[in-house]
Formats: C-alpha cells, sequence, structure tokens
C-alpha cells in the first residue's frame, strides 16, 4: 500500500474507525449521489455547516523576515562558540577521538553476509511483453492502441512535434503549456473551462519533452505531450474538450494570464531548494549534447530567470502574443501522433473519439520548413520474436540532427542565498543502444552505493549524493544540501579513480545490478504501459537486448568504460553549483559566475 493511502487512512484507524469501510469508495460514491439525489441543497448545506457557520476557528497571519538567514547564522555561531567554550580540555580530546573513531568506522566495510538477499540468478532473464496495435486514424494520423485492465477509466495521450518552430519561440513553450488549459477555450471562459475539466476528467496537462534517440547522442525529438484520462462514460466529453482547446484556445485574459505567469514563476522559484540537484545537472549537461542544451531552455535556470523576468513585467502582452505562434505550430494534426489505454471492452469506442477528433483538427497554415539542418522521420521498430507486438502502421519519430554542434566543457556557478550547495557533474558517455551504455548504468550504482554515499552523505554531511546514467547517454554526479562544494569535486575525482582501479568486489558487482533490476523491472501502471515506445520507439525487443547486456557487465567492463569515459581528457565534462558564494571559485576564471 502506498504512502499516500496509509496517509489516507491514518486519521479514522486512529479514532477506531474501520479503514476497510473508508477503502470501499464505490460505496462511498454511492451514497454521496444519493445524498444529493434526495437533497440537491446537500453541498450547500454542508458548506453552511462546516465553513461559513462554524466558530471554531483559527487566523494565523505569517510575515517574512528578510534578515532571517543572517539572523540564523549568526544564532548558531553564537550557539556554537558556547558549547566549545564549555567543554574543557579532556571533553574536547575525547570528541576528537570519537571523531577519529567514527571516521574509521565509515571507512571500514560492512559485513552483509548475515542479511537476507536475493541473487542475480533470482531475476528473471526476459523481459514481459506488451501487445500493441497501431493504426491510422482520419487515414495518416498514427495511433497506438493498448488494452489494459485500467478498470473503466480511459488514458489518452498526444504528442506533438516542435521540429518547425522557430527558435526564438523555444523559450516560451513551457510557459504556453503550463496556460493552454488554463485560459479557457471555444464559448468557454476560463472558470467554465476548469469546472469542465474537474467535472468530466482527472486532468488535462501538456508538457514540452525532450526525447532521445537511442542510438545516436546527437539526435533528438522535441515536442509537447498532451495527457489526460477519465472514466470510459466521459470518454466522448473529454476528447471534445480537447478538440475546443486544440481548434480554438483563448488567449484574451490578459489578467488571468498574468496570475497564471506569476503562479508558475514563483513555483519555479520555490521548486530549486527541493530540487537544486536537478537544476545542477540540467545546466551541467547544456554544452554536452543538444537535447541537454534544449533541456536547459525548458526546465532548467534559464527558464527560471525567463519567467521571473516575465512575471516582472509590466506590459504582458508582448508575452501572450507569442502564444497564438506557437499555437499554429502545435494545435494541429501534421506530426502528432495518439496513444489510448483502456480495457479491451471500451477500445472499440477509444477508437471512434479518437477518430472524430482527428478529423475535427485542423491542418497547419505555416510552413513546414524545419529549423535544423536535418529532420529525420524515424520509425519505431516493429518487433519480431520476443518484441512489442504491433500490427498496421508504425509510429514515426521526427529526429533532429544539428551536425554543428559541438560538445564543450562549462562550469557555472550559481549565487543563491542558501546554508548548503547542490552540486553536479555531468560526462558525455554512450546512448542507450551501445553496449557500454549497460556497464555505465551498473557503474553509476556500484560507485553510489560503494563509494560516494559514505564519501558525500557519512563523511561530508550532504543529505544526499550519488551518480547516475540518463537516457540520453550522459553520466552525472551530483549531491543534495551539501554543506561543502569544492570538497565534493574533489570526491567525484576520487570516485573515478575508485572505479578505474577496480576497487570493488564480485559481490558489489551483484548488489550493483540488483539494485539496477530493482528499477528496470519495478512495476508499470496499466495506464503507463507502451508509452515508452509511444515516445520513444522503445520496443521490447530493444529492452530485452539492453537487459541482456545488463547481465553481461562483468568486471573488466567497469573497468574498461571508466577509463574510456570518465577520466579527465577522456569525454567532455560539465559542472554546476547552486550555492552561497565560495572565495575558491571566485578566484578561478574557468568558472563562470552568475
Amino acid at each position: 500500500m502506498s504512502r499516500s493511502w496509509l496517509q489516507y487512512i491514518a486519521s479514522c484507524w486512529n479514532h477506531d474507525g474501520d479503514p476497510v469501510e473508508l477503502l470501499k469508495l464505490g460505496r462511498q460514491v454511492a451514497r454521496f449521489r444519493q445524498c444529493l439525489k434526495e437533497n440537491p441543497q446537500f453541498l450547500q448545506e454542508k458548506v453552511k455547516q462546516y465553513f461559513k457557520n462554524n466558530p471554531h476557528k483559527l487566523t494565523l497571519s505569517m510575515t517574512p523576515d528578510d534578515k532571517y538567514p543572517e539572523k540564523q547564522a549568526q544564532m548558531e555561531t553564537e550557539k556554537l562558540k558556547q558549547k566549545v567554550n564549555s567543554l574543557s580540555p579532556k571533553e574536547k580530546q575525547q570528541i576528537y577521538e570519537k571523531g577519529l573513531e567514527l571516521q574509521t568506522q565509515q571507512s571500514r566495510p560492512q559485513d552483509a553476509s548475515c542479511l537476507p538477499a536475493l541473487k542475480v540468478s533470482d531475476i528473471e532473464r526476459t523481459v514481459p511483453l506488451t501487445e500493441l496495435e497501431v493504426a491510422l486514424a482520419a487515414g495518416e494520423t498514427p495511433v497506438q492502441y493498448c488494452a489494459q485492465p485500467t478498470n473503466g477509466v480511459v488514458y489518452f495521450r498526444a504528442f506533438a512535434s516542435l521540429h518547425t518552430l522557430p527558435e526564438e519561440l523555444w523559450p516560451y513553450v513551457p510557459l504556453f503549456c503550463s496556460v493552454l488549459t488554463k485560459l479557457g477555450c471555444g464559448l468557454m471562459d476560463y472558470r467554465e473551462q476548469a469546472q469542465q475539466i474537474e467535472l468530466k476528467t482527472g486532468g488535462m496537462a501538456a508538457t514540452p519533452h525532450v526525447l532521445p534517440d537511442d542510438a545516436h547522442l546527437d539526435t533528438y525529438e522535441q515536442g509537447v505531450l498532451f495527457s489526460s484520462l477519465c472514466l470510459d462514460r466521459n470518454l466522448p466529453d473529454m476528447m471534445h474538450l480537447w478538440s475546443e482547446i486544440f481548434n480554438s484556445p483563448r488567449f484574451e485574459e490578459e489578467q488571468h494570464f498574468r496570475v497564471l505567469v506569476k503562479m508558475s514563476a514563483q513555483e519555479l522559484s520555490n521548486g530549486i531548494p527541493d530540487s537544486g540537484h536537478l537544476y545542477a545537472s540540467v545546466r551541467a549537461s547544456r554544452t554536452l549534447t543538444p537535447a541537454g542544451d534544449l533541456q536547459e531552455t525548458f526546465s532548467g535556470m534559464d527558464q527560471v530567470r525567463l519567467m521571473k523576468g516575465i512575471a516582472d513585467m509590466t506590459d504582458i502582452r508582448p508575452v501572450l502574443s507569442k502564444l497564438p505562434r506557437i499555437q499554429k505550430h502545435v494545435l494541429h494534426c501534421d506530426n502528432l501522433r495518439c496513444s489510448m489505454n483502456a480495457t479491451p471492452q471500451q477500445m472499440s469506442l477509444a477508437e471512434k473519439a479518437v477518430e472524430k477528433f482527428i478529423r475535427n483538427l485542423g491542418r497547419s497554415e505555416t510552413e513546414r520548413k524545419p529549423v535544423r539542418p536535418y529532420v529525420v522521420e524515424k520509425p519505431a521498430p516493429s518487433g519480431s520474436s520476443g518484441s512489442t507486438h504491433l500490427s498496421g502502421p508504425q509510429v514515426i519519430r521526427k529526429l533532429i540532427t544539428d551536425p554543428t554542434f559541438k560538445p564543450c566543457q562549462m562550469k557555472t556557478h550559481f549565487l543563491l542565498p542558501f546554508p548548503v550547495n547542490y552540486v553536479g557533474e555531468c560526462i558525455r558517455t554512450a546512448p542507450y543502444a551501445d553496449p557500454d551504455h549497460a556497464s555505465l548504468k551498473i557503474l553509476a550504482r556500484l560507485m553510489t552505493a560503494k563509494f560516494l554515499h559514505t564519501e558525500i552523505r557519512e563523511k561530508g554531511g550532504a543529505y544526499g549524493g550519488g551518480a547516475k546514467l540518463s537516457r540520453d547517454g550522459v553520466f552525472t554526479l551530483y549531491s543534495y544540501r551539501d554543506p561543502r562544494s569544492t570538497e565534493t569535486l574533489q570526491s567525484f575525482l576520487k570516485a573515478v579513480d575508485w572505479a578505474k582501479a577496480g576497487r570493488f568486489t564480485e559481490q558489489d558487482i551483484d548488489e550493483a545490478k540488483l539494485s539496477v533490476f530493482s528499477v528496470v523491472d519495478a512495476p508499470v501502471a496499466p495506464s503507463d504501459r507502451g508509452l515508452d515506445h509511444f515516445l520513444c520507439g522503445l520496443s521490447d525487443e530493444m529492452k530485452q537486448v539492453h537487459r541482456e547486456q545488463l547481465f553481461a557487465v562483468s568486471r573488466e567492463d567497469l573497468i574498461h568504460v571508466s577509463n574510456k569515459y570518465l577520466g579527465l581528457g577522456k569525454s567532455t565534462h560539465g559542472l554546476a553549483l547552486l550555492g552561497p558564494e565560495n572565495a575558491d571559485i571566485a578566484k578561478d576564471p574557468s568558472w563562470i559566475v552568475r
């Protein structure tokens, strides 16, 4: 049971309620509908009872203190000074000796032989197959159908390629996506649209995506993913809402648009303390691959700065006028592909709804001209034996290749009013289809568990740190809420030397494989099955090949990829740091301080 469900039943259970009864949601919904049927004013009366006429309430006002960080630092300094002054020489010596003892204990290998454990031989050798069908809606738009036990819920997704969008509009795509379903459409204003979305669906969203190619680091696909879900009886209404959004979005609500911009900018700024290591990693990978460069534009510190600038503008109309220009490249049936996950019984209804949706869409009136030197149409691979089953046409990806891109090293320090640091170092390595990718994935887990966790968290005092390999072939070393910065970068170098020297055992390798397979084999919800194929063209056959490569990773392979990619001068590195001022970095001209 997930944590959210436990939290849901905890209050009732703690007060001697029956948690089983609470989980019978169907009965609760039926009771609610019966109450509404018997008394149409049921909700209004409950609002009056518990909110309007309820005398038991508390009003709390909070005012921020601009001097809080300085006061906090001063308080900690004084408290530390008092405690140190109160210690006798003997107590100071005892603390020093305990520190040495702790350092020795942290450096000592742990004996895990007494713990029960899985073995690599216990892991299933083959991937479970996912049955898919791809058909053409309205004669030309590919639609992927995946029949799954979704319990009466229909999941719809559509991906629109952005390969024709002018580069000057790229930074505004995330803003376009965030407001698209919140400004109104057709004859509905934003209030009526929000009401219909709440009434008929489980949510409607548009998000920008940068999808890597499985075989080439400098090839990628950019686009917008539209996603929503609803009960099967509401499918026609949900698809009608999408038709209205695609055909007649409303970009006239200037005041509401300003409110949405301020909310979005504030959410991005507030998210940095919780996800600073991700921002550092995205920034560090910017100069390594074209996809990394675009990802920084869509979701990195550049996007945070842009949104804050827009939020502070006195006249926001120039930005609002860019949205219809983006619409002309996105909201039409050109370069669109769709996906439906539903129960087998509802597939016929789903096909009709998607067909009607596609036929109602207009075509682009803009000049279809790529903004990059090459746009390659690549079909998702259909499998043979043991692969994703496909019948009919293929999902076509619009891959962008820029032969002029040259990877280069860049080191950036963002000065932020934090008492801790977020560090990211990224290395350009190998794409998903390369056999080295599997070795690097095992190596990342091995370095995290057997070296970086001890050095960065246990000894360094950071909340977290480690290594990871993304599907786009970027190997990342990171730390999270780290009191150190340059020392952590030295720990990254030591971790690479540790890996190159092969200071790990066969048991360490097996544990790393088990950890990787725990992620690879994590349960996939029925709503998400087939999503890898729909977005990235990743078939079960390709997953099986990668799985066999993971099983085959040896000690020699790990040492080989460590020497081939991770050492200085072997591959292009990128560095990024978010945190307070650093005297060492300020003196180093190779760092860009912002």
